[in-house]
């Protein structure tokens, strides 16, 4: 088609060339035949099912004409709301994006769209078509840069959910961006956004950003949770978290929980485990409150036999095995700590993997509080292989061992973990000389690719520069 031409010019060409008048094409698509002369002459501006119906009955495919509707409704007529709307969610069905992006850009020049655009975005959030919906957030979030609005960073915290991938890299430089607008929002969409980023931060082993993140979460639930229950403060409607507020503040402690376990602090941890597991405080009495205090008491006893297991008592990991057994979604990563403690305290534990075997295949996992988040369970899954990898290593079962080092690099560099990719390179060429040619051509690949992502990576370090 000519960039020049119109909708009314494609049907007047369509209706020439197949010797058809108003009349006879307002019944083939279901027009009225005034209605469709009024269109054809201009006098009346295409509404969506119009577009829809002279679409269909030109014989085009969905969305055929939308390139040209865009022109209609910004060129050759003024904007209105009535007909964007509907076609802005029917350009996200048919992921017509850049008709999305073109929209969006004309419209921002008129502050006064930004409400209804933003509402759109999270319509479309909301009902996961994420691609559509970031081309409107960064519309806002660019007419709204200098205006340090809450809607500016409830913007920025749906970008930066929908950007998060496998890519740990992309995934880091994401949560550092997003921080920073995290004060200006909601204080109730404040703990869901620190709960996020201490996520991320775990799935990158950052454990001083988790610390102050889940620190800083703690507090914020403690106070808004007061708040709720002191019953001489008045208090309007506000808006509530995802999840009740005593989730945040029990969280908080499993996170702090897990910092101290990471930096062999097993004292530290267990107390933190008995503060997670004690729900004596909380006034909460919802189906999801008893969910969560629950979770958290399987959780505070599962963590405990694994700290003292960390901490040397080798004696309670048959209790330890025997308690995770019967929790489906607890065996992964409890399975991923028995593995790091027979490498750092020299225990056997081929009984264990044989009892997880089935554990060994990436599938997702829920707990009760829901399902734990791909970046979360990628960056659990790659440690467990690479765990299995030095365990084989350690027991002299190098066929094994190798298996799983090329199995831990392939997942690493897939989701762009760093210290596994570092981890599994080391193990390798420890056993270099044992291993197959099959297995080194697999390896030599595998090393291609960290070393296209590291170009990769530099030429992104020198473009900020």
């Amino acid at each position: 088609m000519n960039p020049e031409t119109t909708i009314r010019a494609e049907l007047d060409k369509y209706l020439r060339d197949n010797d058809l008048t108003v009349s006879q094409f307002s019944k083939i698509s279901g027009i009225h035949s005034g209605t469709l002369s009024r269109l054809v002459s201009g006098n009346r501006p295409i509404a969506m099912q119009q577009l829809e119906r002279i679409t269909s009955g030109m014989g085009l495919g969905e969305g055929a004409l939308y390139d040209l509707y865009v022109d209609e409704c910004f060129v050759h007529s003024a904007p209105n709301w009535r007909r964007l709307g509907p076609f802005l969610h029917r350009c996200a069905e048919l992921n017509k994006l850049e008709c999305i992006r073109r929209i969006a850009a004309n419209l921002m020049d008129n502050l006064m769209y930004a409400q209804v655009l933003f509402e759109t975005a999270e319509d479309f959030f909301n009902n996961d078509r994420y691609e559509a919906a970031a081309i409107l957030y960064e519309s806002v979030a660019e007419s709204e840069k200098y205006q340090h609005s809450e809607r500016l960073a409830l913007c920025q915290y749906r970008l930066f959910k929908i950007t998060l991938g496998y890519d740990q890299d992309a995934n880091l430089r994401a949560a550092v961006y997003f921080e920073y607008f995290v004060e200006r929002l909601d204080e109730s969409d404040q703990l869901d956004a620190l709960r996020d980023l201490a996520n991320i931060y775990t799935s990158l082993h950052r454990w001083s950003n988790v610390d102050s993140l889940a620190k800083r979460m703690g507090e914020k639930a403690f106070i808004q949770y007061e708040n709720k229950y002191k019953k001489y403060i008045s208090r309007a409607e506000q808006k509530e978290p995802e999840k009740p507020l005593c989730f945040y503040i029990l969280y908080s402690y499993l996170l702090r929980a897990a910092v101290s376990h990471e930096n062999g602090d097993y004292e530290q941890a267990m107390q933190y485990a008995a503060l997670y597991s004690d729900s004596s405080w909380i006034r909460e009495d919802s189906e999801e409150a008893k969910w969560i205090m629950e979770q958290f008491k399987e959780w505070a006893v599962a963590n405990t036999y694994l700290h003292r297991l960390m901490n040397g008592e080798v004696e309670v990991l048959s209790e330890y095995v025997a308690y995770i057994k019967t929790r489906e979604n607890e065996v992964l990563p409890a399975f991923i700590k028995i593995m790091q403690a027979a490498n750092r305290i020299g225990f056997n534990a081929d009984e264990v993997i044989t009892q997880f075997q089935s554990h060994l295949m990436y599938k997702e996992h829920r707990s009760k509080l829901g399902k734990l988040s791909m970046q979360v369970m990628s960056d659990k899954y790659t440690n467990l292989l690479c765990e299995l990898a030095t365990y084989y290593m350690r027991t002299n079962k190098y066929k094994k061992s190798v298996y799983y080092i090329l199995k831990s690099l392939e997942l690493s560099v897939k989701i762009n973990n760093d210290s596994c990719v570092i981890q599994c390179v080391g193990l390798f060429e420890e056993i270099r000389h044992l291993t197959t040619r099959e297995n080194q051509e697999k390896y030599k690949k595998l090393i291609s690719e960290v070393q296209r992502l590291n170009e990769k990576k530099n030429e992104y370090v020198a473009g900020c520069f």
